[in-house]
């Protein structure tokens, strides 16, 4: 039933996880600035992985 989501790579898996976290941030941003700031910061991590294994890729 959900033999699509063990096909994907794990610079797709990255790219979703920072998606999610980036529109989190955007949403809790009107509610509470540190909590915001923290999901942008693990979402700045997860984006320089992404820059890494792209690099080791090409």
């Amino acid at each position: 039933m959900f033999i699509w989501s063990r096909n994907r790579s794990e610079l797709q898996k990255l790219q979703d996880t920072y998606c999610k976290l980036m529109k989190s941030s955007y949403k809790i941003s009107l509610r509470d600035k540190n909590k915001s700031d923290e999901l942008h910061r693990r979402a700045n991590q997860i984006l320089n992985q992404i820059e890494i294994l792209k690099t080791t890729q090409e």
